[in-house]
């Protein structure tokens, strides 16, 4: 079985997801209660073990922005959740 939780705000909580089984974070870049900034996800992401899938959540934005946050993160997946074209 795979287990991802989304939603992840704080360090404490990743590690307490990993610790708990999870295997990948998700962490919301779209608007939403539980959006974070790329400051705080590039500072959870290095305290992860190598393992864990850290996806950054995205609704309807450019390819542009998604890589500038993937590079300046960490992030090692994607999960795209609007009407975003094959072009992204």
């Amino acid at each position: 079985m795979f287990i991802k939780i989304c939603g992840t705000t704080s360090a404490e909580d990743a590690l307490l997801s990993v610790s708990l089984g999870a295997d990948a974070l998700g962490f919301i870049f779209a608007e939403s209660k539980r959006r974070v900034d790329v400051a705080t996800v590039a500072e959870i992401v290095p305290q992860l073990p190598s393992e864990t899938i850290a996806v950054g959540v995205f609704r309807n934005e450019s390819a542009e922005r998604i890589l500038e946050i993937v590079n300046a993160t960490g992030l090692t997946g994607v999960q795209l959740h609007g009407n975003e074209g094959p072009e992204v």
